[in-house]
């Protein structure tokens, strides 16, 4: 790996192209890497994942909605919608809409986080949509997926968004552009066009995932990734882009991010180095924000341990800078302490989240966000005395370089009315790749037959199961396989009508 400073000059100091960081991502999408083959076997397990919570998420409205959008564009020769008859074909960039709200409606797929916070997975959609539609062949398409985990997952450790409120889907707008280019074998100079066109149109602020969160949330990277695509049709056809987009003195940087003082420091691959960043990223064993994965484990352990939950007086949880002020107290929101939030706002909620764990030594994607469940009054007496704290050697962990001490955990202390404590503490989820029982390929395939039970048959689960796992044998045009239909009459419609 080599690691780039990346700064802001001023336009009477001309940048060469090919010192920009835009040039750099072109050019790892431009390379002629071997695959790894733990990389190849990997998209393989985050392509199951992705198909087990979208599938999940059929009928949840968000998806309802992006569903109705995107039949209203029928293409030919397009890509498909997870659910929908696999003959029907629809433009790519609106199936990437829908599909893309799919994976992301329940929160449950692949994450990583670093200087700021990313769901990789998030890259498949598009891809598959634009692979589909162009006739890529399953080779193809894990060069690209592969490429745009590297672009997303370095530039998450290089380049805090959230510092300045800006929405994490920033960094998945170039790394799409930069997956499509590797995936159609484009050269660099369009690649470089397309990955600044895609950062210059992704940029938005956090308050989708602040306050009251609404589906915005899930409608959100479908929308980076559509928009990337986009950029990727532009610069194909010869059309350039605002550059330099990270380093011009009006760049996202200058004006956005850090300023015309800021340095970042980014690290990529050497030219023709195997990229193993997807290796470096975790998929969920719930359906929480990430952060809140090792904390149900404690809150499992922690049941066990406690006899009687009604003499808890108040519980403490000692955690990273990112934990308590996004998803904890920290972060000052008097919605996540409101049973009567929306669901995006208690998958947000640590407090919410422990206290249900914490009773029901479990955690499930749909009941455990009932309003009938938020609204237990012995739950709300548990999530109303959970107080978080950050604590600095959480912070110090969390933000290690090495993705084996890289720590998501926390240190719960619960207080007895008797002033006994209770103290459990977890460095990473047990299902982390560095955790007590990390996910392998019969995890994802667990995951993906709980999800999807009573929704589709065995034969049409066992027939994707076999597909997805002969991926890099499959030819052009026969990517479809990776659908996954369910009967029509399953699906649910909005009868509410827009535009389209």
């Amino acid at each position: 790996m080599i690691v780039h400073n990346i700064k802001v000059y001023p336009s009477k100091a001309y940048l060469p192209k090919k010192k920009q960081l835009a040039w750099k991502l072109a050019e790892i999408a431009t390379d002629n890497s071997k695959i790894n083959k733990k990389s190849l076997n990997m998209v393989i397990n985050r392509i199951i994942d992705n198909a087990s919570v979208a599938i999940a998420s059929l009928n949840r409205k968000p998806v309802i909605s992006s569903r109705e959008m995107a039949m209203r564009h029928p293409k030919k020769n397009g890509a498909t919608l997870f659910g929908v008859n696999s003959k029907l074909k629809f433009d790519c960039e609106w199936a990437a809409w829908s599909n893309g709200t799919a994976v992301r409606e329940l929160d449950f797929h692949d994450t990583f986080l670093a200087a700021d916070y990313s769901h990789p997975g998030d890259n498949i959609p598009p891809l598959i949509a634009v692979a589909q539609q162009k006739k890529v062949s399953g080779i193809n398409l894990i060069k690209g997926i592969i490429t745009a985990y590297e672009v997303q997952v370095n530039l998450v450790k290089g380049i805090c968004l959230h510092k300045h409120k800006v929405d994490h889907i920033a960094h998945l707008g170039p790394s799409v552009a930069a997956g499509l280019g590797a995936m159609l074998k484009l050269n660099t100079e369009t690649i470089y066009q397309a990955i600044q066109q895609a950062l210059h149109v992704t940029i938005s602020t956090r308050q989708s995932r602040k306050g009251e969160i609404s589906s915005w949330k899930a409608f959100a990277p479908a929308h980076a990734s559509k928009l990337a695509i986009e950029a990727v049709d532009r610069a194909m056809r010869g059309e350039g882009a605002p550059s330099p987009i990270y380093e011009g003195e009006d760049s996202v940087i200058a004006r956005i991010l850090d300023g015309k003082k800021a340095l970042y420091k980014v690290p990529l691959p050497k030219k023709n180095e195997e990229k193993k960043a997807i290796l470096e990223t975790y998929t969920k064993e719930y359906s929480a924000e990430y952060q809140a994965q090792a904390l149900i484990d404690i809150a499992k352990k922690l049941n066990k341990k406690i006899n009687n939950l009604n003499q808890i007086k108040k519980i403490d949880i000692y955690t990273s800078h990112h934990t308590h002020n996004v998803i904890g107290t920290g972060a000052n929101d008097p919605q996540k302490m409101n049973p009567n939030s929306s669901r995006e706002t208690l998958d947000h909620s640590i407090m919410y989240i422990f206290a249900v764990a914490l009773e029901d030594a479990n955690w499930h994607h749909v009941k455990s966000y009932t309003k009938s469940r938020a609204n237990r009054k012995s739950t709300i007496k548990i999530w109303h005395s959970i107080k978080t704290h950050e604590d600095k050697k959480w912070t110090k962990k969390y933000h290690n370089s090495n993705p084996k001490n890289k720590s998501f955990g926390a240190k719960v202390i619960v207080t007895l009315k008797n002033g006994k404590k209770i103290i459990e503490q977890l460095d990473k989820a047990d299902a982390h790749p560095y955790g007590l029982r990390p996910f392998t390929r019969k995890n994802y395939i667990s995951k993906f037959l709980i999800l999807t039970k009573n929704i589709i048959s065995k034969k049409k689960s066992d027939k994707f199961l076999k597909n997805v796992q002969n991926l890099k044998n499959l030819k052009s045009g026969r990517l479809d396989k990776l659908n996954i239909e369910i009967n029509k009459s399953q699906l649910k419609r909005n009868k509410r009508k827009g535009i389209f």
